[in-house]
């Protein structure tokens, strides 16, 4: 496994590059292609994933087909196909540093990244019980330690740690 991230160490940075995305698919054609990623250098990232994130005003809201349930399924048939189990009398796994943060700075200002990045629909944003307003609810039983949520958080705000008793999804025959 280390023998192939090392040759695609410089893939995703290469798209990062001045040259843009037609500069990165040359260099990925012919340094990771031709030449098996034996370059002697790695190019730099250039910053975090999070930093990356641009506020909510500044981009076109997607709309996204609805799943067909034959290629495309919903968020959490595809979560229990991954055998995810979670002890029920375990702390939690998935903590926040500071609870304000989701609502005043993640919610205010991406629009709630953490309930768009996190692929088995652990961070949602639900309406507050008493007055207008949302909440971050974290639905620590979906995880699928992907640590997505440890790499995008556009304020770091979110703790993930190992659960304990070995929980999480059954990777098995991978």
């Amino acid at each position: 496994m280390w023998k192939e991230l090392y040759a695609a160490r410089n893939v995703r940075p290469s798209f990062h590059s001045p040259l843009g995305v037609f500069g990165g698919l040359l260099y990925t054609g012919l340094f990771y292609i031709l030449g098996r990623g034996k370059e002697p250098w790695t190019l730099k990232h250039g910053g975090r994933d999070a930093d990356r994130l641009k506020p909510a005003s500044q981009c076109k809201p997607i709309a996204y087909p609805k799943p067909d349930g034959e290629i495309s399924f919903d968020l959490l048939s595809s979560v229990a196909l991954t055998g995810t189990n979670h002890e029920h009398d375990q702390p939690p796994h998935l903590t926040l540093k500071d609870d304000s943060v989701p609502v005043e700075k993640n919610y205010a200002v991406f629009n709630g990244p953490e309930g768009h990045f996190c692929p088995a629909g652990v961070y949602e944003y639900v309406p507050l019980e008493a007055g207008d307003g949302v909440r971050l609810q974290i639905n620590a039983q979906n995880c699928i330690h992907c640590k997505t949520c440890d790499i995008k958080c556009p304020s770091q705000n979110i703790n993930w740690v190992v659960p304990e008793a070995g929980g999480g999804p059954a990777y098995d025959g991978m």
